[in-house]
């Protein structure tokens, strides 16, 4: 069974490590698959595009990770690689 969009976002599965990002002088801390996905979801495709690959790799694994709480731990690299690639952390 695959996730849709919907339930991605809503997911409370959580992640190996919570991410502490600073935007726009706020600090937003990512702790769940939901969080994760709504947070490279709602930026426009622009800012992801130098990512591209990465971003396309962290959306599928936190597909994923909402449906199986197992594949937290590979949503969560994939979070890190591309937060620290795009200069986030």
């Amino acid at each position: 069974m695959t996730a849709i969009a919907d339930d991605v976002a809503q997911s409370d599965t959580p992640l190996r490590a919570v991410f502490k990002i600073s935007l726009n002088g706020q600090t937003v801390s990512i702790t769940t698959v939901g969080q994760a996905y709504r947070f490279i979801t709602n930026l426009s495709s622009i800012e992801w595009i130098e990512f591209r690959a990465l971003h396309a790799d962290a959306v599928r694994t936190l597909k994923r990770a909402a449906d199986n709480a197992m594949l937290s731990v590979q949503a969560t690299d994939a979070l890190r690689t591309l937060f620290i690639r795009a200069k986030l952390l």
